[in-house]
């Protein structure tokens, strides 16, 4: 009997491991889950009051008793001072370069006619207030938010707020798509990006009301928008009713260029936390370059400046080496969904410096950007792709473009003066040097694995 008791003790452990066994694959390995989703996926339903560290989330010490959950997603886009005096009045914004944020946690009424936001304070605290916000996250371009309607937030101290006309049982978000749009990397960049920062952790239970309303803007992001909040879009320009939330976000929180950062308020997404949420808004089917049966390639072709004046010996030289070319040349209202599933579809995107490559965000993991950089441009070149690519799970390549493959140093050689222009920078023409384009293409190859080095 005493030999069996170890036995018995050895037996009982084995057990448990093997039914530990499938909870620790699911803890390990699903990578296509965020930890924030994943802890955000318990805090389910707004009626529930909870118990949590926020450290959990961005570093912060400390417990949080008894958390109303709407005011825990509203409280993760402040912090600091900022996040004390949300906790004491109610309110509070959150300032930098890019970009204005006010957050309130407390019932607002929000008059669309014009556009003002009135704050209630049922603690007698909250000071006389008239602060302006203009919801767009470029406040630093005075020509961007000259396109971009301020929303006025005051408290009705000295005064009786207007009357509901309608009231919500989630918080609303409140940002314009004027400034930029039209332009795909200033959508991604100032609103759709920011837009995931500011809002994905409500779990789709936020309200957008939308100022400067652009109809064709919402349809071109529609599935996207409508995955970030389940209820219709109030657009501010068609209804002039007073909207009554239990909470406001007026602003959009900026990281950096085509940028989420995983420690930057509210803590938790990076970009490829963003590519996944785009492909599931877009339902695009192809997670990793390796899932792609046959090598695509696409260029994109510019029409007005920076132009490639070899494009045909591009396409040549690329199917020479075995991929099947596509050149498109993507609009200001293109189709974004079939443009998605394309680009979705392909292992190499090649362009020079500009708009159309934001469409990177849509390439699968693994995939393959080449930026053409022309002459003087290496800079923005950097700072707008080749920095924030590498952050998207994706393979970068820079093909620079020497002085004699510029139309610039043609016309004018490389000693004027307009060759440090920035205005003619953006205004001069590109002619590959077809084997360096061909060297560029195959060392693509290598990095997807399908090319052996020399």
């Amino acid at each position: 009997m005493a030999n069996e008791s170890p036995r018995l003790a050895f037996c009982t452990v084995s057990c448990l491991a093997l039914l530990l066994l499938p909870l620790l694959y699911a803890v390990l390995f699903q990578s296509d889950i965020s930890s924030v989703d994943l802890w955000e996926h318990r805090l389910a339903g707004w009626g529930e009051r909870f118990v949590v560290s926020s450290r959990d989330v961005d570093g912060d010490t400390g417990i949080i008793e008894e958390e109303d959950p709407l005011k825990f997603y509203l409280r993760r886009l402040v912090r600091g001072r900022n996040r004390v005096e949300l906790d004491t009045i109610g309110f509070s914004c959150d300032s930098d370069l890019h970009s204005d944020v006010c957050v309130a946690n407390q019932p607002v009424k929000i008059d669309l006619r014009t556009i003002t936001v009135h704050l209630e304070s049922s603690n007698q605290i909250l000071p006389n207030l008239r602060h302006t916000v203009r919801p767009y996250a470029k406040k630093g371009d005075e020509n961007s938010m000259k396109q971009v309607t301020p929303v006025e937030i005051r408290t009705p101290n000295s005064y009786s707020p207007p009357r509901c006309d309608i009231t919500h049982e989630v918080p609303a978000a409140i940002f314009s798509s004027g400034g930029l749009t039209g332009n795909l990397f200033h959508e991604f960049n100032e609103i759709i990006i920011p837009l995931f920062i500011t809002c994905r952790h409500f779990r789709s239970r936020i309200r957008f009301i939308i100022t400067d309303f652009k109809p064709w803007w919402v349809r071109k992001f529609g599935p996207y928008l409508s995955k970030l909040s389940r209820y219709g879009i109030i657009n501010s320009g068609k209804d002039d009713r007073v909207h009554c939330f239990p909470g406001a976000v007026i602003g959009l929180k900026y990281h950096d260029n085509l940028s989420c950062n995983t420690s930057s308020i509210p803590g938790g997404y990076s970009m490829l936390d963003f590519k996944r949420f785009l492909r599931e808004s877009f339902n695009l089917k192809t997670k990793h370059e390796f899932e792609i049966e046959k090598l695509n390639l696409i260029i994109i072709s510019r029409r007005n400046s920076m132009k490639f004046l070899n494009e045909g010996d591009m396409v040549r030289v690329a199917k020479e080496l075995g991929f099947r070319v596509t050149v498109i040349s993507p609009g200001r209202k293109s189709n974004l969904q079939k443009m998605s599933e394309l680009v979705n579809s392909c292992s190499v995107l090649v362009g020079a410096h500009g708009t159309g490559l934001t469409n990177a965000v849509f390439l699968p993991a693994g995939a393959v950007l080449v930026q053409v950089v022309p002459w003087g441009l290496d800079r923005p070149s950097n700072a707008h792709f080749g920095g924030p690519v590498r952050q998207m799970g994706l393979h970068y390549i820079e093909y620079r473009i020497s002085p004699d493959e510029s139309t610039l140093v043609e016309i004018y050689g490389r000693d004027h003066p307009v060759i440090t222009d920035s205005a003619s920078l953006y205004g001069q023409d590109l002619r590959l040097k077809i084997d360096r384009f061909k060297e560029t293409l195959e060392h693509a190859l290598y990095l997807l694995g399908r090319l052996s080095p020399n």
